[in-house]
C-alpha cells in the first residue's frame, strides 16, 4: 500500500487484488487466502481488506462462499472494469451539476 497515494486503502487494496488476478498469480475458481492474512501481506486492517473483497465481489470478479471462503470467479476485462469506472464517474458528476462536456476539457487538460 502506498500511503502517498490519496486514494482510500480499501481501494487500492482492491487493485492489488485485482492485478493480482489479471496478472495470473490466482486465477478462477482459485481460493484467496484469509482477509486476515491479506492484511498481514498488505499491512493494513482486516476490515480494510474485507471491504475491498466486498468491493470486488460487487464487480463480479469475486464470490463468497460459507465455509469455502472468497473465490475467483473469472480474469478482469480491462476495458470494461474502466468502462464501470467511467459509467460511475458519469453518474456522480451528473449529480453534482457537471456536464459530459466539462468532464471531456478536464480529461483532455489532463492528456
Amino acid at each position: 500500500m502506498d500511503l502517498e497515494d490519496e486514494r482510500p486503502l480499501h481501494e487500492q487494496a482492491a487493485d492489488a487484488i485485482r492485478r493480482a488476478i489479471a496478472d495470473g498469480e490466482v486465477g478462477p475458481g482459485d481460493r484467496l487466502p484469509p482477509a486476515r492474512d491479506l492484511a498481514d501481506a498488505m499491512r493494513i486492517n482486516a476490515n480494510t481488506v474485507l471491504r475491498a473483497l466486498r468491493q470486488l465481489r460487487a464487480e463480479g470478479l469475486l464470490e463468497f462462499r460459507r465455509g469455502r471462503g472468497v473465490t475467483v470467479l473469472h480474469r478482469p476485462d480491462p476495458e470494461a472494469a474502466l468502462r464501470g469506472q467511467l459509467r460511475d464517474l458519469l453518474a456522480e458528476a451528473r449529480r453534482r451539476g457537471f456536464t459530459t462536456a466539462d468532464l471531456t476539457r478536464w480529461i483532455e487538460e489532463e492528456m
